[in-house]
């Protein structure tokens, strides 16, 4: 499956945070909209970097409570992974077991169109084989 067809099936709305909000301001983000990463991007557009609840842990970890006092901007992934339409969900899921990722932003010219998680891609592979299952069990029972 395209990604393409699995962001229509999806929707193309991404969570995203503006580099200079507030740690404070990413976790309310997050819970708010049940994501476990935010895009960050000061227009909603260009992908500057990527923030995911794991980034706020580490930084706990190794800061203790001054990660409260720093910026989305701050903890970032600034060198983001990223997809495009016409990349295959198979393609994906390798890519993100390889690195060791769960979101990935996808672009079309250089443009945030989307974001796309593990859960999105294996959800989208058991569709394809249950359908290729049921399509085989047909074959063999002649119909």
């Amino acid at each position: 499956m395209l990604i393409s067809q699995l962001l229509k099936k999806k929707g193309d709305d991404v969570a995203t945070i503006a580099p200079s909000d507030s740690i404070a301001d990413v976790v309310r983000a997050l819970a708010t909209r049940r994501v476990g990463a935010l895009v960050v991007s000061a227009d909603g557009t260009t992908v500057e970097g990527i923030i995911s609840e794991r980034d706020i842990v580490r930084d706990l970890a190794a800061q203790g409570s001054d990660t409260i006092n720093r910026t989305a901007g701050d903890l970032m992934t600034a060198e983001v992974v990223t997809c495009a339409l016409d990349a295959t969900t198979e393609q994906l899921m390798a890519e993100m077991t390889a690195r060791r990722i769960r979101h990935v932003p996808v672009t079309e010219n250089g443009a945030l169109v989307g974001i796309i998680s593990i859960g999105d891609v294996v959800n989208a592979r058991v569709h394809e084989l249950e359908i290729e299952t049921e399509q085989l069990s047909n074959y063999i029972s002649g119909y």
